[in-house]
């Protein structure tokens, strides 16, 4: 099935395990037979005791000091090293919750199979032992809000297993009630992040940090069930039906954790729960939101993942794995990010370790931003929903943090955030500004607002929701605005992010004067406000002033090979091949470079692709980048043998990203995002069908892409050429619609509700 991940092997390792989840509830299932093992998240799990306070006293007076060394002294070294004053305290890391080990007798196993419906959101593994076929199932249900694991026998009362909870946080282990087991425990209440070494990197206090409760209650047809601290034990079963609950203390980003157990909270859900329902609720909600769009690439193979990976790997051409990997990415944030719970993380909401890469929080700076460009355009708006929460702690956070550092309006919001809302610089002075001193991670993440309205106009939502958060954006860039000696506006202090350049003096520095990446932004913002407001009936005054801060701003710079420039100045950059494109923003996800209205841009894209591209291999996230890249700039076979790269090197057997022991979910979820942009394009006034499919995937199909305005399309290709496309749309409107690249657009009026078939034609 072009929805089916399945293979002949237990998961060896986390990394190969399947991941289930409702975006609080997370597991990833290992299939193992005798001694199953699921790996548990809970989305508010992280370290840490509640917010903290920002120490910087002299905020203002290091600004101005950076401003001066900037702009009168042109030190850039010194104001570089000068901003590690405004950082603060690192942020938290999410957490591990537990695990969930079921043992059963030891046997020779026979025709195993191990599989996840990504259509129904069910793991399986079917198997045959001591000549008795069994079937397990394992879900997370978004209804019921509860972890369920199954299992069958086709021969009466062949079912025998212990079922236990544990985790790597100290627990107090219980019995809740004749079938029910439950263990309590809190996560680390100070942890120091991974990257820095400490003595003592993972501290727990009686009393503080998030407090967790897990329980189990089993369900036994036949057979005997018993209890104890140690866990559940049933014996001679026909099936048994486990159910798994788990809530947390958190209460909030603004307020410590509650200190009462959370336990109770737990109890609740497997009390509410009507066994007999679990599978079709579950089923009722999570088909009905995959099946909203989908995409098939040339011919089914029945081959297991893992040798289908190995063999694109081998150079073998595989579009239907393409196409599993774009089905998995919508799967994943369907997974992650539901209405109600936390934004999507780095690492989504699977985490094994304590001390997770990069603490698994929210980077901002291209990350978090990525595991959302899949969201409208793939048919899952209310996935969007998260991110919007997430936005308003943020603004909300950010205010104090703009006021703090910078004596500024608005808010801001800098390359990492946790739980807890951190907006700061993060560092405490020790962390390199190349990636802390990022002021318009807010900015970027605010854009996203006014895409979600793009592709879902909901006027009541934009005024209520996104324009405050815009509005408080652009307060805080227009006052962070100086003049230069020439006149013009700049917004000081600049990065792009995670880059230095290299001075005169051999030094890396990374702190300039406005940087192209924030030249893209802040013109973008303000654009978006001035929308807004237009959509609105509004015409504030804040606005006005943004226009003209816009006039003022430098322009975007050339080198003199024609490169577009990352810095005002022709840096030398530290690493000619660095996975960050940030300084191409405005071609993709921005949309103010085009190849037919700004081609002169649009060139300077491509020289500066060619010169990021010619040294190492990318990496995972970068690939989804890139792949979004060259379909703004049609050129498809580049995309293709940057998904096949992809495939073949930075995913594990589970499609999971993998790059040696990294994990990231934004390369899975960038790239369902960047597949979609070549099969669908709506940044412009015109909407392109197969404006970039390259040539080996020849035939296909996909349902339900969005584009912006609100209209969905249903299009087939032959050969690469398009034999059907049928458009529908939420609200009745007049688009403009071309077939392929370079096709003259034609304009068609959509009733809502009502499907018009467009008649097929060159893809160009």
């Amino acid at each position: 099935m072009s929805h089916e991940l399945w293979f002949r092997t237990p998961a060896p390792d986390w990394f190969e395990a399947l991941p289930l989840g409702n975006g609080h509830l997370g597991g990833m299932v290992f299939g193992r037979v005798s001694d199953e093992r699921i790996a548990l998240n809970l989305d508010d799990v992280w370290s840490g005791d509640g917010p903290r306070t920002l120490q910087v006293t002299d905020g203002p007076a290091v600004l101005a000091d950076v401003r001066r060394l900037l702009l009168e002294d042109g030190d850039r070294l010194a104001a570089t090293e000068r901003t590690r004053a405004l950082q603060g305290p690192l942020v938290e890391s999410y957490q591990p919750l537990g695990d969930l080990l079921i043992t059963t007798p030891q046997g020779d196993v026979e025709d195993y199979r191990r599989s996840l419906d990504l259509r129904t959101g069910i793991a399986a593994i079917d198997y045959t032992q001591g000549g008795v076929r069994y079937r397990r199932e394992s879900y997370v249900s978004t209804p019921d809000q509860v972890l369920v694991w199954t299992v069958t026998a086709d021969a009466p009362g062949s079912v025998d297993l212990t079922a236990a909870l544990t985790s790597v946080h100290p627990v107090d282990p219980s019995v809740v009630d004749s079938r029910t087991v439950g263990i309590t425990g809190r996560a680390p209440s100070d942890l120091t992040i991974e990257y820095r070494d400490s003595p003592d990197p993972i501290r727990y206090e009686d009393g503080r940090g998030i407090g967790f409760g897990v329980v189990l209650r089993a369900f036994a047809e036949g057979g005997t069930l018993s209890v104890g601290r140690d866990g559940i034990t049933v014996e001679g079963a026909d099936s048994v039906t486990l159910v798994l609950s788990a809530a947390s203390s958190f209460r909030g980003w603004s307020v410590p954790p509650d200190r009462e157990s959370p336990l109770p909270d737990a109890v609740r859900l497997v009390d509410a729960v009507a066994v007999d329902k679990l599978r079709q609720r579950h089923l009722d909600d999570h088909v009905a939101l995959f099946d909203r769009a989908g995409l098939t690439l040339g011919t089914p193979v029945d081959l297991p993942t893992d040798e289908r990976v190995r063999a694109v790997g081998a150079g073998g051409n595989d579009p239907a794995l393409a196409a599993l990997v774009f089905a998995f990415g919508r799967y994943l944030l369907m997974a992650s990010s539901r209405p109600g719970t936390q934004a999507a993380n780095l690492q989504g909401i699977w985490n094994q370790d304590r001390r997770p890469m990069w603490a698994s929080d929210w980077t901002n700076n291209i990350n978090t931003q990525m595991n959302y460009w899949l969201a409208d355009v793939t048919g899952l708006g209310e996935c969007f929903d998260p991110l919007t929460d997430l936005l308003e702690g943020l603004a909300e956070s950010g205010r104090e943090t703009a006021r703090i550092l910078y004596d500024a309006p608005g808010w801001v919001s800098h390359h990492n955030a946790d739980l807890w809302r951190a907006t700061w610089p993060v560092g405490d002075g020790g962390d390199d500004p190349v990636w802390s001193m990022a002021a318009t991670c807010g900015v970027w993440l605010s854009a996203h607002l006014m895409e979600h309205y793009r592709f879902h106009p909901d006027e009541a939502w934009l005024r209520d929701r996104a324009y405050p958060i815009l509005a408080g954006a652009t307060e805080f860039v227009l006052a962070m605005l100086v003049e230069d000696r020439d006149g013009r506006l700049q917004f000081v202090p600049s990065t792009a992010p995670e880059h230095h350049f290299l001075l005169p003096s051999g030094d890396k520095a990374s702190v300039d004067l406005t940087s192209t990446y924030d030249l893209w932004l802040i013109r973008e913002l303000i654009a978006n406000l001035v929308e807004a407001e237009t959509a609105l009936g509004l015409s504030s005054e804040l606005a006005a002033r943004g226009a003209a801060a816009v006039a003022r701003l430098p322009e975007i710079g050339f080198a003199e090979d024609g490169r577009l420039l990352e810095w005002p100045t022709d840096w030398p950059p530290s690493e000619f091949d660095h996975r960050h494109q940030s300084h191409l923003y405005g071609l993709y996800p921005g949309a103010q470079i085009d190849p037919a209205r700004t081609p002169q841009w649009a060139d300077g894209v491509r020289k500066s692709l060619a010169l990021r591209t010619s040294g190492r291999p990318a990496g995972g996230w970068t690939s989804a980048w890139l792949i979004a890249l060259y379909a703004r700039l049609y050129e498809p076979q580049k995309a293709a043998d940057v998904v096949r790269d992809y495939t073949s090197r930075l995913v594990a057997g589970s499609l999971l990203h993998r790059d040696g022991d990294i994990f990231q979910i934004d390369a899975n979820l960038g790239l369902t995002g960047a597949i979609a942009e070549l099969l669908i394009q709506s940044h412009t006034d015109v909407v392109r069908l197969l404006p970039a499919v390259p040539a080996e995937w020849p035939d296909g199909s996909f349902h339900g892409l969005r584009a912006r305005g609100g209209p969905s399309f249903d299009v087939t290709w032959r050969d690469g050429q398009i034999t059907e496309a049928v458009v529908r749309a939420d609200r009745a409107g007049r688009f403009r619609i071309a077939l392929g690249t370079t096709a003259e657009p034609i304009e068609i009026d959509v009733a809502s509700a009502e499907p018009v078939r467009l008649m097929g034609s060159a893809t160009g």
